[in-house]
């Protein structure tokens, strides 16, 4: 079975089952595990002087692991590759959350608030609607990138060991990959090779959404759009988004009380977000899912 066919089958059976609870509440989730490494090596290295250097170190210690596990689980063979591809796969749980969202809104705006800040690490006390409707299609554009298509690309490329290895970067880039006092240091390595390894899917996913949402004829002002994001990658699939949903996304928001004056990312489009736009965004996700999906069962059936 080629690796084609085997993440064909992995794409559809995460977005058939998704996150089963019940599995979960009884044994670790590998992201959890992952965390839990990143951890430790944030405990033991993340201290005295060459913080940097110990930073590297951790990045290629993260790199070996995923790539053993990676190489240890394709020895069974294609089922369980299938298997932990569909479980390292996230399109179900990050549309679900998406939503959920939108429900909250719908409901109350404090309600809003609670599920937004369930998928985002800015302040959301003080939040309007709009401005947690953004959050949330935000999020599901970048994770989308992050969670579902990056993953997908690297297995493609490189089968189960290129799939952890992504994995750990990422999670690692998503614990300590900041710009602080704890982490500028230590975490440089870990954020410089996750923007790395998110170069090509990123603008890959911007790409797949545009096509999604009948947007390929304003690829110019997409990737003119996506310069003006703080992040290198990040920008690409939120620009997509905000061109198919007409809506401007980015701009001001507030971390730990303070308020940063971020670009906006389409900045003619509404700014007025609603659970209604944040509906319409997880269906281009779908539909997004659903070009991959194609392109993968194509590849599969040429090769």
């Amino acid at each position: 079975m080629t690796t084609a066919a085997m993440l064909s089958v992995a794409l559809v059976l995460d977005a058939v089952i998704g996150e089963p609870k019940w599995l979960w509440a009884r044994v670790p989730h590998p992201a959890v595990l992952m965390g839990e490494l990143v951890d430790m090596l944030d405990r033991k290295l993340n201290t005295g002087p060459n913080r940097r250097g110990k930073g590297v170190l951790a990045a290629l210690a993260l790199i070996l692991c995923g790539f053993t596990a990676g190489k240890l689980l394709s020895l069974p063979g294609g089922l369980i590759e299938i298997l932990v591809a569909a479980i390292l796969i996230a399109q179900r749980s990050l549309t679900a959350h998406v939503a959920a969202v939108a429900k909250g809104l719908r409901s109350s705006l404090q309600d809003g608030r609670e599920a937004v800040a369930m998928i985002v690490s800015r302040d959301t006390t003080a939040m309007t609607a709009p401005q947690a409707a953004r959050s949330a299609i935000e999020s599901g554009a970048e994770n989308l990138s992050d969670g579902v298509i990056a993953p997908a690309f690297w297995f493609l490329i490189a089968g189960l060991p290129g799939l952890i290895i992504y994995k750990m970067v990422n999670t690692a880039d998503s614990m300590i990959g900041y710009q602080n006092d704890r982490y500028q240091d230590f975490g440089w390595a870990a954020a410089r090779l996750d923007d790395l390894l998110n170069l090509v899917p990123a603008r890959l996913t911007g790409l797949l959404i545009a096509l999604a949402g009948g947007q390929l004829r304003h690829w110019r002002a997409i990737a003119s759009d996506a310069k003006k994001h703080r992040s290198p990658n990040a920008g690409w699939p939120e620009a997509a988004m905000a061109r198919a949903l007409n809506s401007a996304l980015a701009g001001p928001r507030s971390y730990d009380g303070q308020m940063r004056d971020f670009s906006w990312i389409h900045p003619d489009g509404t700014k007025s977000a609603s659970a209604e736009t944040i509906t319409r965004s997880v269906i281009l996700l779908w539909r997004t899912w659903a070009i991959a999906l194609a392109l993968t069962v194509a590849i599969a059936a040429v090769f």
